[in-house]
């Protein structure tokens, strides 16, 4: 039995993956950013927040962010999101997350996520906003997993802290501990992402792709033979991919609150340790 049984484990494919990023890769705005409204609206984020997403999210459209923009923007989010509850939080998210992500997903981006599943690929969405933001998206968009910036919670509240931060080497260290948990090959996965940032990422895979990278990252990709694509169309998955179910939505965005909600985060600098 050992025997047939290991030589069974012999002769089976490697496991490969596609990890994507979220942000100008998958969908065509931030993330978190695309919130603020909905959060203006709830009152968990005044008219000047509102204002300075806009302005963070133009700025992101043009030249994407750099690790000081990002750092600076992480700062002032986990401040704002302090104290915010994570039931109020659930609700805005349950009542408007597939409205306002629908219409931002890039055709080309389904088109590639549907073409790696018939391949047998599993499909995983690894982004800085928070995990709250990410894991309904990445169904909505039929990925199988997802990994996103945890916020730590106390008490039914975010604490205004962070428990792991999914940017820059950090993305690299999730995606190696999930492809040990789950047997993947990295040397024959993929991955695609529009930031120089996320060099760590790209470079932990075997067959690294650039979409709409930004001018750093467009050189290296040159320098690096990478290939390079372009998304530039957004279409709406209404007709395509079942609306989720408030409960389902709810659930994967407990604490979405802050990471949405900190709609000012461009990089959704989320954490969360709801359940410790």
């Amino acid at each position: 039995m050992t025997a047939t049984k290991s030589a069974e484990q012999t002769t089976r494919p490697p496991r490969v993956a596609a990890f994507f990023d979220l942000d100008k890769t998958v969908i065509a705005k931030s993330s978190t950013l695309a919130f603020s409204r909905p959060f203006f609206q709830e009152g968990l984020i005044n008219r000047r927040a509102v204002l300075k997403s806009a302005y963070a999210q133009f700025v992101f459209m043009l030249a994407g962010a750099d690790a000081d923009q990002t750092d600076r923007m992480r700062a002032h989010i986990t401040s704002l999101c302090a104290g915010w509850d994570v039931e109020q939080v659930r609700s805005i998210v349950e009542e408007t997350l597939h409205d306002i992500v629908d219409p931002l997903v890039y055709k080309e981006a389904t088109q590639l996520i549907a073409d790696h599943r018939e391949r047998g690929h599993d499909v995983v969405v690894v982004s800085a906003s928070g995990e709250e933001v990410v894991a309904p998206i990445a169904r909505m968009v039929g990925a199988s997993h997802s990994i996103g910036t945890r916020m730590v919670v106390t008490e039914g509240r975010y604490t205004g802290e962070i428990d792991f931060y999914c940017y820059g080497e950090n993305k690299a260290v999730a995606v190696a501990e999930l492809a040990e948990a789950r047997g993947y090959d990295l040397s024959l996965s993929h991955a695609y992402s529009d930031s120089v940032t996320d060099l760590p990422l790209l470079d932990a895979v075997g067959h690294p792709t650039v979409v709409n990278p930004d001018r750093a990252l467009r050189k290296e990709a040159a320098q690096r033979g990478w290939p390079s694509l372009t998304f530039d169309h957004p279409v709406s998955l209404r007709n395509k991919i079942p609306t989720p179910s408030g409960t389902t939505v709810a659930a994967a965005a407990v604490g979405l609150g802050a990471v949405a909600a900190a709609g000012v985060a461009w990089f959704g600098v989320r954490r969360r340790r709801s359940r410790g």
